[in-house]
């Protein structure tokens, strides 16, 4: 017999987990289902271990700029203690214990399984059938998406979660895909020593990006020795004995590991969207902006197309909840989406892309900077290597879209991030007094260039 609660949660990510304790604590009946890991993606696979691999492959570049900076120093790196700390302080040894208590600690009712829409207000999972009296929400997230290349399935490739939980550290590494997750991951093993290959198939680097930041990163790749190849096609893969060899533009590349980091899908016929009336091939759900897809349904995180990230799933939650518990939340925007990619330099952006505003029809006007060339870019020295660049729609004197790369490109996109979401005349920015000497300051010299 079906079991009539509140509100069911399906796919405990972020946000999903985020929305499901705080209705739970209002006082609803809520069942919370996820087949993997009740955290989702982010604090196992994705944000929280990755950056760990980042600061530690960090300081050893950091290291290594002693020469020329304060003298000299004799680098060694180590992998043990970064996949210890992975495995210990980021998961639990991949143990979501302490989030399914956390949960149901706040009186939520937990079902590991695959949740399944069989109709309006009616879940499977595990066996189990809910009915909901109040709504359903769709937090279900993505999976890495593996192209279609001859061979690429009957190899034992890695996706980011095999990459994460690495115990050693590879001779040498073949990334297919140079977007966020594959450029992050590249260069933190190529400074633990992996001789690294990245092959993309758009014309450069981070393809969402300002091409001046895959520009930026391919100069930086370079010196670091990571060989970077744009515009790849890849005939066809294979394995034997250890070695991956990758037939590409008539050449053969080899490697101990390969790693698929092309992005992410979601698979919305498995899930069950039919029996709500949505189209089960669409390949993302379409919420309004109280983040309804049906009547009594929600959808939040990377399923909704608006970002994957976990910033992204947690502001949707909080949306879906407050509507839920009959507030009226303000509805979602996204004119001011932020989003970093965690590479040395890091690549900050939010709003729209030079090339995204002129799509629209905006009278644009770019403003950009060297920030190697500012104050604090010069007092850096070794490794001050990133650009400011400001995207206004003139007409309106506002700022639309920013990116800001450099040693902390994404802190300093902080500043940028609130003159797109609150709309800041330019000429107010332009009145402000920025630090000196501080990397922001440099937002200053990319306001003056705006032509």
């Amino acid at each position: 017999m079906a079991e009539i609660v509140d509100v069911v949660v399906i796919g405990m990510g972020p946000g999903g987990e985020a929305a499901a304790g705080e209705l739970a604590e209002a006082g609803l009946s809520v069942v919370g289902i996820d087949a993997r890991l009740v955290g989702g993606e982010c604090p196992y696979y994705g944000c929280i271990p990755s950056k760990m691999m980042i600061r530690a492959g960090n300081s050893l570049a950091e290291g290594h700029r002693i020469r020329g900076l304060a003298g000299d120093a004799d680098i060694r790196p180590d992998w043990a203690p970064v996949a210890e700390r992975i495995r210990t302080e980021a998961t639990d040894n991949w143990d979501d214990t302490v989030a399914v208590e956390r949960f149901t600690g706040k009186g939520g009712q937990f079902v590991r399984g695959r949740g399944t829409i069989t109709g309006p207000r009616t879940v499977t999972a595990a066996g189990r059938e809910f009915t909901v009296r109040r709504a359903i929400v769709i937090n279900t997230g993505t999976e890495p998406a593996v192209p279609p290349i001859p061979g690429l399935a009957d190899v034992p490739y890695w996706t980011n979660r095999e990459a994460i939980a690495a115990t050693e550290i590879p001779e040498s590494l073949i990334v297919i895909g140079g977007g966020a997750i594959g450029a992050e991951l590249a260069q933190a093993f190529a400074r633990f020593g992996t001789r690294v290959t990245v092959l993309e198939a758009a014309p450069s680097l981070l393809p969402p990006e300002e091409p001046e930041a895959g520009k930026l990163l391919a100069e930086v790749f370079d010196e670091e020795g990571i060989d970077v190849q744009i515009g790849a096609r890849i005939e066809n893969v294979h394995y034997s004995e250890g070695t991956f060899a990758l037939n590409v533009g008539g050449s053969t590349l080899t490697a101990s590991r390969l790693l698929v980091a092309t992005g992410r899908t979601t698979n919305l016929g498995a899930l069950g969207v039919a029996a709500l009336g949505l189209d089960p091939a669409a390949r993302f759900l379409t919420p309004d902006t109280h983040m309804r897809v049906a009547d009594g349904v929600y959808a939040i995180g990377d399923i909704t197309g608006k970002g994957a990230f976990t910033h992204i799933s947690m502001y949707q939650g909080a949306i879906a909840a407050a509507h839920i518990l009959g507030r009226e939340p303000e509805p979602a925007q996204y004119h001011a989406v932020p989003r970093v990619t965690f590479t040395d330099p890091e690549i900050g952006s939010v709003g729209l892309s030079e090339a995204q505003a002129r799509e629209e029809g905006l009278n644009v006007r770019v403003g950009f900077t060297d920030l190697a060339t500012s104050a604090r870019g010069w007092l850096h020295k070794s490794g001050n290597q990133g650009f400011i660049k400001l995207v206004e729609d003139a007409d309106r004197g506002v700022l639309v879209g920013a990116a800001s790369a450099g040693p902390t490109g994404g802190e300093v996109l902080s500043a940028l991030t609130l003159a797109v979401h609150a709309r800041i005349p330019v000429g107010t920015l332009r009145r402000m007094i920025y630090a000196y000497p501080t990397f922001h300051r440099a937002i200053e010299d990319a306001l003056n260039r705006l032509e």
